[in-house]
């Protein structure tokens, strides 16, 4: 089946969250994104460039294990980079603030799946 052509953000996002169905996936996505948002802050605090390193391989690491051992599917990154990565975050903060769960079910996803 042919991968569907995104033109806008809006109509990439329920297409994200389904790609991350898996609560598993969405937790190791999860941590991976705590993990950017320490080393970010750890980076600026300390000065020491290395934590940018830590940045993509924690990010990319944790969410490509999600994708290709829990989820079993292509890593959306692939096709559409920045809108993956603002999705990612968007995903993560909605998630911590409680109100990921409707953008779940608008999507066709069970918030416990």
């Amino acid at each position: 089946m042919a991968e569907r052509i995104y033109k806008t953000f809006e109509d990439f996002w329920p297409y994200y969250l389904r790609e991350h169905a898996g609560q598993r996936t969405r937790a190791l996505h999860y941590a991976g994104t705590a993990l950017v948002i320490a080393a970010a802050i750890t980076l600026a605090v300390t000065g020491n460039w290395w934590w940018l390193l830590a940045m993509p391989l924690a990010g990319y690491g944790f969410a490509w294990f999600a994708h290709f051992f829990v989820e079993k599917n292509r890593p959306a990154t692939f096709t559409y980079p920045w809108w993956s990565l603002r999705s990612d975050f968007r995903m993560f903060f909605l998630a911590v603030s409680g109100r990921l769960g409707p953008h779940l079910r608008a999507a066709g996803v069970s918030p416990h799946g």
